[in-house]
């Protein structure tokens, strides 16, 4: 490819790609971060630490997607406007920087999962070389571990719009509230979590093995007045446990009700 633009989030995925396009390539790679409302604070910045850890040129743009009317209506796909601002964005910068290739972390594993983002992705000219060469989350964790990269055992990172069910608006202040409410758990020593918003409702996902340190007493009295204080009437912990795409299950239902 010769030289590259990495769509870079900090996470798993694309932090593996970056240091193995890094080490290829050399200078001839720039990795770029979008900072919006959508996108964790936390992740920002442990993004902006790697990318300084691996000596690459690291770019922080600020997108606006809460300025587009179809993704705040929140449509099933959302992801696909949201994509689609950003990779117009990134070949402004591509072309500025005279690279030949946009280059994103999607893995082979994403293909069996919805995922509208990929087809703005394909429609500008998007490559996924971890995807191309077959490359599972398995393999890019442990390639990871390998490499000395601190993103090896890093908990799965999603934007913080996934956390409202379809159809309802997406906005500034649903998206700080989710935030604020994730960070009150992750400061219990809970690595991968999500709090789904439900209007009035805070259904929280973790993971079955870390329940227990949701539900001392102590805790869970504290954990609720928190999270109420941020605006939600009813705090709920969701006995399925933390699970990937939970908002798609009633797309998924409605497709198989469909077959």
């Amino acid at each position: 490819m010769q030289s590259a633009l990495i769509a870079y989030s900090g996470g798993v995925d694309s932090s593996f790609l970056l240091k193995v396009a890094s080490d290829v390539l050399g200078n001839q790679v720039v990795a770029v971060t979008a900072r919006s409302e959508t996108y964790p604070t936390r992740e920002l910045e442990e993004a902006k630490r790697i990318a300084k850890k691996l000596h690459v040129k690291h770019v922080i743009i600020k997108t606006d997607e809460l300025r587009n009317k179809k993704f705040i209506s929140n449509p099933p796909d959302r992801c696909y406007y949201c994509k689609k601002e950003l990779y117009s964005t990134l070949w402004k910068i591509a072309k500025k920087f005279e690279l030949n290739y946009i280059l994103d972390g999607s893995n082979s594993d994403d293909v069996n999962d919805f995922r509208p983002g990929t087809r703005a992705g394909k429609e500008l000219g998007v490559r996924s070389p971890l995807k191309e060469a077959g490359f599972t989350k398995d393999n890019i964790r442990k390639l990871s571990k390998k490499m000395n990269l601190p993103t090896w055992n890093k908990p799965a990172a999603a934007c913080l719009a996934s956390r409202l069910p379809y159809g309802d608006r997406i906005t500034r202040t649903r998206l700080l509230q989710i935030e604020k409410a994730e960070e009150i758990i992750k400061r219990l020593g809970i690595r991968q979590v999500r709090v789904r918003h439900h209007r009035n409702i805070a259904r929280i996902e973790v993971p079955p093995a870390d329940f227990q340190k949701l539900l001392t007493d102590h805790v869970s009295a504290r954990l609720v007045k928190q999270i109420k204080r941020l605006g939600y009437e009813y705090v709920t912990l969701d006995i399925q446990g933390y699970r990937t795409g939970s908002m798609n299950d009633p797309l998924r239902r409605n497709m198989h009700s469909r077959n």
